[in-house]
């Protein structure tokens, strides 16, 4: 049920074929031995989220410069759009800095942090808005809700692969399992048809994480595989 329990388990060889968000590719990669190869995109083989601030009507909160001295809401602290990115940003661009200069606070989720703001619990929360497009879908939330104050370029979305020990034979099995898929009328059609995912294609960690590995490098983050 979280990112730390699949990395926990993965290293200990009770788990082989996972999907790890954005943010903690990078960790799964160096430390448990995970290899990325699918990911989900549109049927014109484009793919990926942006990171959205998001704030309520009235909030008080117009532009990213009032969150100084305001609680800010983030998911956790391996999650790319709901930690990382953000806090590289507000640091570099605004000097803004956790602690110093807003209150930050971690919901657990992408929904936990946008169903917080909907009901107006917390002033601001980063969030994936491919998560937000499918809430507002599901008529969880609203969008007369919320007011996004940023918007960030594209990342990748969740990488799937299996742990690098597994058998040759069956990664390759599992690879043609997720490329063969029978996307049309399954469940997961059904959860993604409103962000506009409709397969899975290949990547590589090396090409598709530059991205996230250059947020890492900006905050300093380290893989402590210990």
């Amino acid at each position: 049920q979280s990112n730390a329990a699949q990395l926990e388990a993965m290293r200990a060889g009770r788990l082989h074929v996972a999907g790890f968000n954005t943010g903690s590719n990078p960790l799964a990669v160096n430390c448990v031995g995970f290899r990325p190869f699918a990911m989900m995109a549109r049927e014109d083989n484009s793919f990926g989220y942006e990171m959205e601030i998001i704030t309520w009507p009235g909030s008080g909160i117009a532009a990213l410069e009032d969150i100084r001295g305001k609680q800010m809401a983030f998911t956790s602290p391996t999650s790319n759009s709901g930690y990382k990115a953000p806090s590289a940003l507000l640091e570099a661009e605004y000097g803004l800095v956790a602690e110093r200069d807003f209150e930050p606070v971690f919901s657990g989720s992408h929904d936990n942090s946008i169903l917080g703001v909907a009901n107006r619990d917390y002033p601001a929360a980063a969030i994936a808005n491919s998560v937000l497009n499918r809430m507002v879908a599901r008529g969880v939330v609203s969008l007369d809700q919320l007011e996004t104050i940023y918007k960030s370029g594209t990342f990748p979305t969740t990488g799937y692969g299996t742990v690098y020990n597994l058998h040759p034979d069956l990664q390759e099995k599992v690879r043609e399992a997720f490329f063969t898929f029978p996307w049309e009328g399954s469940t997961l059609q059904e959860e993604f048809r409103n962000s506009g995912e409709a397969k899975f294609i290949p990547i590589t960690f090396q090409e598709h994480w530059a991205v996230v590995r250059t947020i890492d490098e900006a905050m300093g983050v380290t893989y402590d595989c210990q």
